[in-house]
This record gives C-alpha cells, structure tokens and sequence, in this order.
C-alpha cells in the first residue's frame, strides 16, 4: 500500500485527493476480494475469457484492474512527498528500504496466512504487497538518478517489458529464478514441502513507482493546482489514446488480439481484455491513464462529503488491507460451517449482485475501525511502526 504523507499542508486539495484516491482503489479491490472469496465457483483467468465470462463479472473484474497500478504509481508519488517533507534523498532511500523490506515480510508471514490459513504454509502467493516491497527498494536505488533519467527508465520499463515475454528459463535453469521474479510469472520449488507463486512479477511495477516518483514535483507544496491538473489530463488522456490506438492495431503490447464477436458488448469486452500478470503495456496504458483522470476529478471535487469519506480509507490503507483480508476469512469460514460447501467444493453466492451488496455492506462496516486506526496514527507520531501501517 501506498504511504500517506504527514505534511503541514495535509488538509490541501493536492493531498487530499491523493488520500482519496488511494481509498477509492482500496474500496474496489474489497470487492475484487469479495469475489476472489465468495464467487471462485465461477473463476477467471488473464485475460478472462470472454465467451464463458458473463458481462457482470468480466467488467467488475475489469475494474479491478485499477488497483495494482494505482496503489504502486501513488507509492511512488508518496516517497517523493516524503522526501520534500525529510529535506533528504538519503533519508528517503532509507525510509523506501526499511519499509520494503518490512512489506516483503508481511506478504510471507502475514497476508499468505490470511489467504491459505495454512501454518507452516506448503504454498506462499507472492502478490501486490510483495511487489510493491520490491519496488520500494528499486526505488531506494532509482532515485539518486536525474528526473528525466528516472522517467527514461520508467517509460522505458512499461512500454519495453513485453518486448521480452517470449524469453523462458526452465527449472533448474540458473536464470528461472531470477526471471520468475522479474518477468516470467511462475513457481519457484523452495523444497519438498514449499513453493513460492511469483503471482506480481516485479520489472514493469518498478517502471511504474519510477514514474510516480518523477511526477512528485507536480504536487510540491505552492505549485498551481491548475497546472498540475492540466499536466495530469494531459498524461492520463495520452496514455488512454495511446491504449485505444495500440489496441486497435492488434501489435505489440498485449499478447492477446481482440476481435469482433457476436455483438458490440462481447467485442468492447474482447477490446478491453488485457493482461495483469505481468501488466501488458496496453494494461497500464489504460489503468494509469484512468487513474491519472481520477486524480484530477477528485481534486477538483475535494470539499464533497464523498471524497472526506475516501480519504479515511486512504489515510490507513494497510491496516485496512489487513483487517479486511481477516474478517473476509472469518466470514467465509463462518458461511461455510453453517451452510456447508453449497457451490461445489466451495462455498459462495449465486450472482454478482450479492458480491456487491457485501462489498458494500463490509465498506461500511469497516469504515469506523479505519477511521479510528487513521486517527491513532496521525496523533501518536511517538510509535514509530505505526507509520509502516
């Protein structure tokens, strides 16, 4: 998750926005898990496959598909904030370091737990917490680079990385894993009773906080809002344009080719299936390129009681990570044990709908506990890991 910035000016439209739109993507993401939970009776791949997949269920997939980006793009944004605040490149790298580490160990020791429930674990999913440790301590290293030299690497890292996905090493292989890491999603055989999923492989999410990181100067404190959003439109809007035209061309940057199917719904379906593991170029051109727009949207609605509501989940986005992932095990365990296994070897609800009303009704149930963590830790800067959480 992201890291919310204490800054003398944490009331400002700017960092408001941030902190809101951290929360929408959070929000999205409990429904993701939500169905990840309650709805794996009817499971989809990456890309999903639009013939099987029903239009509720592939466009809130879709959706999902903001999280990831945004989370690590923002997790970049933040780290520059942080430095402008610390006055030092160094402290920044060290803070990036420190806190990467510690959310490598929490994906392994406590967020596996919470999906397999399994101690000792005989599988450990390597998944978004991972990556974004991993792209922290990248960027504990990018960021003595020049800003245009920073940009360099990131663009080049997101447009580049497909160029390399016909390239496999095979176990046992001295680079399987290594490239299991960087690019090539797969398992890796720890031992007889162990093994490792690299579901987030790292190399185009390094490109991505890069990115975040480089675009910090936009919100230093007094720079023009009005400039800001119009550099902000204008990113977000090239970057979806550019998905729209590389996608229509059906070439480089998304493995899977589009078609025209049997109506216009299933063929803007086929349009928009795109690939997350790794992310396809076409997948973060049209991710960030939204995300982008979100941010300018909800600066300019920064008062609305709406935004106030986002921003106390942004403003505690680990703690809420954590906490949702537990109580979903619970609720799943519990539905279980008194309706048993009613969906085949799983149990679950019959339609989407039902995924959004507990997504919703869970979001609300949630919001006091998060808004009381977020509180506790803008007022007791005395407990230094509270601010890793």
């Amino acid at each position: 998750m992201a890291t919310p910035i204490s800054h003398p000016a944490a009331g400002s439209s700017r960092l408001r926005s941030i902190d809101a739109l951290r929360g929408l993507v959070i929000v999205i993401m409990l429904l993701d898990h939500v169905r990840e939970t309650f709805f794996l009776h009817h499971q989809v791949g990456d890309p999903m496959d639009v013939a099987a997949t029903p239009p509720d269920l592939f466009f809130s997939r879709l959706l999902a598909h903001l999280c990831a980006p945004v989370f690590v793009f923002l997790t970049g944004l933040s780290a520059w904030l942080y430095g402008a605040k610390a006055g030092s490149r160094g402290a920044t790298a060290a803070f990036l370091a420190k806190r990467g580490a510690f959310l490598i160990a929490l994906e392994v020791i406590v967020v596996n737990f919470a999906w397999t429930f399994q101690f000792p674990p005989s599988v450990v999913y390597l998944q978004v917490i991972w990556v974004i440790g991993l792209s922290m301590l990248s960027l504990a290293a990018l960021l003595w680079l020049p800003r245009w030299a920073l940009v360099v690497v990131g663009v080049a890292l997101v447009a580049g990385h497909n160029a390399l996905d016909g390239l496999h090493f095979a176990a046992g292989h001295a680079m399987h894993v290594p490239w299991a890491v960087l690019h090539d999603r797969g398992w890796i055989e720890v031992g007889d009773t162990l093994r490792l999923r690299t579901s987030y492989p790292l190399l185009p999410w390094i490109g991505v906080i890069a990115l975040g990181y480089a675009a910090g100067p936009w919100f230093r404190p007094g720079a023009e809002a009005a400039v800001r959003q119009r550099r902000l439109w204008a990113a977000g809007l090239a970057a979806v344009a550019g998905f729209v035209v590389l996608r229509a061309l059906n070439g480089y940057g998304q493995s899977q080719q589009w078609s025209v199917q049997e109506d216009a719904l299933h063929t803007a379906m086929s349009f928009l299936n795109i690939t997350k593991y790794p992310p396809s170029l076409m997948f973060l051109l049209l991710t960030l390129g939204l995300g982008l727009c979100l941010l300018v949207l909800i600066e300019r609605a920064q008062s609305a009681a709406w935004v106030r509501a986002l921003c106390v989940y942004g403003a505690a986005p680990m703690f809420f990570y954590l906490l949702h992932l537990y109580v979903l095990k619970a609720l799943y365990l519990a539905g279980e044990g008194v309706w048993g296994l009613n969906q085949g070897k799983y149990f679950g609800v019959d339609g989407m709908a039902s995924v959004w009303l507990i997504s919703a009704l869970l979001a609300a149930a949630l919001y006091l506990p998060v808004r009381w963590f977020g509180r506790l830790k803008a007022s007791r800067r005395d407990i230094a890991w509270l601010k890793y959480l």
